[in-house]
């Protein structure tokens, strides 16, 4: 999932610009600017992201600046795709809905590579109550923590290889620390539980399941 730069005032006056005459009336009817009434200020502009007629795309403006956009990818009637841009108009986040509701609930951030490096997710829709954080490397997931018991600090930890879960770490008691790991091979069967670990964080309980 890479992120793009959004940019869709210019994007619609290119389109109004160059395109051919049925293209032009189609950007026409569905590139709608909404002014403020005081200040006369562009505050949102639509766009048709998919240039089949219909309205998809809402960017909320600050004059000719980009600051956030709604998008309806599959033109349900419900939001899923919102793209939030920085003071140069580079995008910089994208949200999505992983419960496919209209609501934003989990965030992608790029690396400098354009690639989707580390992915945020809440279980309330509230982007400063982030319960679950992955981190992706050349597209897959490495590493992934999460707060399992909604008490505001991470209590599972996990590592990936090849895409698959390598290995799950609990905290049990509280303490913001692991005190139980499992480990899995290549097929996903557990193969090691680990437990009781000493100061240092090594486990001095290991049983291997076979």
């Amino acid at each position: 999932m890479p992120l793009r730069r959004g940019a869709y005032l210019a994007l619609a006056c290119l389109c109004l610009a160059a395109c051919s005459n049925p293209d032009s009336e189609r950007a026409r009817r569905t590139t709608v600017p909404t002014y403020d009434k005081k200040t006369g200020r562009l505050t949102e502009l639509t766009y048709d992201r998919n240039k089949n007629g219909v309205i998809d795309t809402w960017t909320e403006m600050d004059g000719t600046r980009a600051l956030r956009s709604r998008i309806d990818l599959d033109e349900d009637g419900k939001i899923d795709r919102w793209e939030y841009y920085d003071e140069k108009g580079a995008l910089v986040k994208v949200g999505f809905s992983r419960a496919k509701d209209g609501k934003v609930d989990a965030w992608a951030y790029s690396g400098p590579d354009g690639k989707v490096s580390r992915i945020e997710i809440s279980s309330t829709g509230d982007d400063r109550k982030i319960d679950r954080e992955e981190l992706y490397e050349n597209g897959s997931m490495v590493r992934a923590r999460e707060d399992t018991n909604a008490d505001g600090r991470m209590d599972k930890w996990e590592t990936y290889e090849n895409g698959a879960l390598k290995s799950a770490a609990m905290d049990e008691n509280g303490d913001g620390k692991p005190d139980r790991r499992l480990t899995y091979d290549a097929s996903g069967a557990l193969v090691l539980i680990e437990s009781e670990p000493d100061a240092s964080g090594a486990y001095a309980t290991r049983v291997v399941v076979k």
